[in-house]
């Protein structure tokens, strides 16, 4: 109760520097949310790695590319040594207007022949509701909406859906998965290559047959042989093929989010500091208004270690209390964000418990060792001189 009557002498200027404090670690709860939400996708985007698969495409190069490949290259592949299964798929946007703000990849249609991997791909996809595709489905226009994707268009299992100007009857609805099927139309293979083909220019499919294209080829190896060896053999069979691996995946990816990371959490951390500075100045002007008591205490024998404990209690005081306003500022701003973007399918931020008890961990410390250097000057005071301060 001392330390807020103390802090309550000077109301206003207590309030503004507690005020930078609440800026500071709102900024840090809020950015170190968004780079939760970042690494959370990439963890989640590499369990599709974690059978080993390697993603191939044509045109070559380090990023996967939509381009037109024919279908017959599945065989090629899978002569190689090492190759267990190779899945032919196809993708595209659902959409050619991709504007707006998304985390990640933008709403997509994709189609493989279901069951084709043979129970290899790691990540498995469970339906919340109705089912997922099978085999029979090939020939129909059936689709399975990511979570995310069916909120965005109002689906349910049973309804029909318009993917690029055809009708497709909804017969299940998945459960989350935090990641890019979540945002996804799922589809049989021959709709896709349908669907693909009507968004080329004609010039390019004068020539091409639907059920010859795709856009992608997801390779999984023998046990025992590595991604890098099928990645290097594909390579060596055709240059124009581009590939990548697991380890590609998570390099790429890796890299991407740790500069995303240092950069929203740096903004964060900045705006904390520049908090932390404002407490240095108020408690430093706190001492100067107080010298006389302090000089008191110590008349009366009070050690330099209490008047320090005293000081570095009322600043640390401070940022606990700007720490734990930004904390509840950051997590509704947090919440409304997602609550807004929901139906779109654009979820920001993931606010999780270490991020939270960090930031007001946070707070709190920087208060305290801002107050340090100020309580450090307060101890030293020459009791007599202290005594004779107007």
């Amino acid at each position: 109760m001392r330390m807020l009557r103390n802090l309550a002498r000077r109301r206003l200027r207590t309030g503004l520097t507690i005020l930078g404090i609440t800026i500071g670690i709102w900024a840090l709860v809020v950015f170190g949310s968004m780079a939760n939400r970042i690494n959370d996708m990439v963890d989640k985007g590499s369990a599709f790695y974690d059978s080993g698969a390697v993603t191939v495409w044509g045109g070559g190069g380090s990023m996967p590319k939509s381009n037109p490949v024919d279908v017959a290259i599945a065989d090629r592949i899978a002569s190689l040594e090492g190759v267990d299964v190779v899945v032919p798929g196809v993708s595209m946007n659902i959409s050619d207007d991709t504007a707006g703000m998304s985390m990640g990849l933008p709403p997509m249609i994709t189609g493989e022949v279901a069951g084709s991997d043979k129970g290899r791909m790691a990540m498995v996809l469970r339906a919340a509701s109705g089912r997922l595709l099978a085999a029979a489905d090939e020939g129909s226009n059936v689709t399975v909406l990511g979570c995310d994707l069916a909120r965005q268009y109002g689906k349910r299992a049973g309804d029909t859906i318009a993917l690029r100007g055809e009708d497709f009857q909804v017969v299940g609805v998945l459960e989350p998965t935090l990641t890019q099927p979540d945002n996804s139309a799922m589809v049989p293979l021959a709709a896709a290559q349908r669907l693909y083909l009507s968004t080329l220019p004609s010039l390019v499919t004068a020539n091409l047959t639907a059920s010859k294209v795709v856009t992608s080829f997801t390779v999984y190896p023998r046990p025992g042989t590595s991604s890098e060896a099928i990645a290097a053999e594909i390579k060596a069979a055709d240059p124009e093929l581009g590939t990548m691996t697991p380890s590609d995946f998570t390099r790429l990816a890796g890299s991407y989010a740790a500069m995303l990371n240092a950069v929203l959490v740096g903004i964060g951390l900045i705006s904390v500091v520049v908090g932390g500075l404002s407490v240095v100045n108020t408690m430093a002007m706190a001492i100067a208004e107080r010298t006389r008591e302090i000089g008191i205490k110590r008349a009366i024998g009070a050690s330099r270690a209490r008047i320090v404990r005293e000081v570095v209690a009322e600043s640390a005081l401070i940022g606990c209390i700007g720490g734990t306003i930004g904390l509840f500022l950051g997590a509704l701003i947090v919440t409304l964000a997602n609550d807004a973007g929901r139906s779109s399918g654009t979820i920001l931020f993931e606010l999780t418990a270490g991020t939270a008890a960090t930031a007001l961990a946070f707070s709190t410390l920087l208060g305290a060792l801002a107050g340090f250097v100020p309580a450090l000057h307060a101890a030293r005071l020459d009791p007599v001189a202290a005594l004779r301060y107007e």
